[in-house]
């Protein structure tokens, strides 16, 4: 009898072994994350996209698309430049026809750059006029994920979400697209909107206003908006464009960030605050409203209204600016890992 207890911590111990070694055995998945942006317009956008590469390689998501609203065919030729650069030049992209803000802007020709007559950023999609359309590849994505298992970015126009959640049932999955947003999306999170500002029309909202009142009136999971006011708040600073990039002679995101606007010039950080709460949810890095609504006006000024919904949008702290600041210095600046190749 008085070896009873110790025949049984035993079993306890060997229970608990076999417990923890079924969990090492089966890592949890990173998240899927799809990235729809309007690349070329501002270069946070491109930004954004070394943060999302350098969270990719530490095993936190796993980028699973990226489209496009920003309707000129160099943007999806440097997005497929860019993920080249990271090694992941196999990542489906999706382009939209919609004529809007169809200029080449300051630094898409960087996907035509050629030094002694080699591409300075090797990349295979030469031109938009080549890929799929967005919400095909939306589609095609959300069908293969497994069910709650995908997070959006959105930090363009609404135009590709809005073409998804109208989007019917065909050979791709029977599912309409509020359906098979609901069965895949764990939530989105948004650039868009201003939230302490009255009659603000902020950019993305007004590049596509009734994208935008579909997106806000019917997107059937959790949205947290990234307004404005946010990415003003957490600054790049220039001093890190001009030394935590100089590991390669070439790189897309700094040549394009000086491009855009020649430093000395901090750039405010809209699109990469929404990846680093896409992904990062849970870090403390922001504070979050009450649940409401946030609706879009015909003139894009977005109201928001606690209440019932399933809307939040993303509050600062002055502590959390810092820490956010560095953080998305520290991932946009890290560079490529060979790992980041194998997909």
């Amino acid at each position: 009898m008085t070896r009873l207890p110790s025949l049984l911590r035993r079993c306890a111990i060997v229970l608990l072994g076999a417990t923890l070694g079924a969990i090492a055995a089966e890592p949890a998945q990173p998240l899927g994350l799809i990235f729809d942006t309007d690349i070329g317009n501002d270069v946070d956008d491109v930004l954004a996209m070394g943060v999302i590469h350098a969270l990719e390689t530490r095993g936190e998501c796993r980028l699973l698309a990226v489209t496009i609203t920003k309707d000129h065919e160099l943007a999806a030729a440097f997005v497929d430049a860019i993920n080249t650069f990271y090694g992941r030049g196999d990542i489906p992209i999706g382009v939209c026809r919609s004529g809007v803000t169809n200029d080449q802007g300051k630094f898409l020709g960087l996907a035509n750059k050629q030094d002694d007559g080699k591409a300075r950023y090797p990349h295979d999609l030469m031109s938009g006029k080549q890929a799929p359309a967005a919400v095909e590849v939306l589609r095609k994505v959300l069908a293969a994920a497994a069910d709650q298992s995908v997070v959006i970015a959105q930090v363009g126009f609404s135009t590709n979400l809005a073409g998804l959640l109208e989007s019917k049932g065909d050979a791709i999955s029977p599912l309409a697209g509020a359906e098979l947003i609901k069965a895949k999306v764990k939530f989105i999170s948004i650039m868009a909107g201003e939230f302490t500002k009255p009659d603000y029309r902020e950019y993305n909202v007004e590049k596509d206003i009734p994208a935008a009142k579909k997106l806000a009136a019917g997107w059937p999971t959790p949205v947290v908006w990234s307004g404005f006011e946010i990415g003003i708040a957490v600054a790049t600073p220039a001093v890190s464009i001009q030394r935590d990039y100089r590991y390669v002679a070439h790189h897309p995101l700094a040549e394009a960030y000086v491009l855009y606007e020649p430093p000395p010039h901090n750039r405010p950080s809209w699109d990469l605050t929404s990846v680093l709460y896409a992904v990062r949810p849970d870090r403390g890095y922001f504070d979050l409203s009450a649940n409401g609504r946030v609706t879009v006006a015909d003139n894009s000024v977005t109201t928001f209204t606690v209440g019932e919904g399933q809307h939040r949008h993303l509050r600062l702290t002055d502590a959390q600016k810092v820490k956010v600041t560095e953080a998305l210095m520290l991932l946009a600046s890290e560079p490529p890992e060979p790992a980041a190749k194998a997909r």
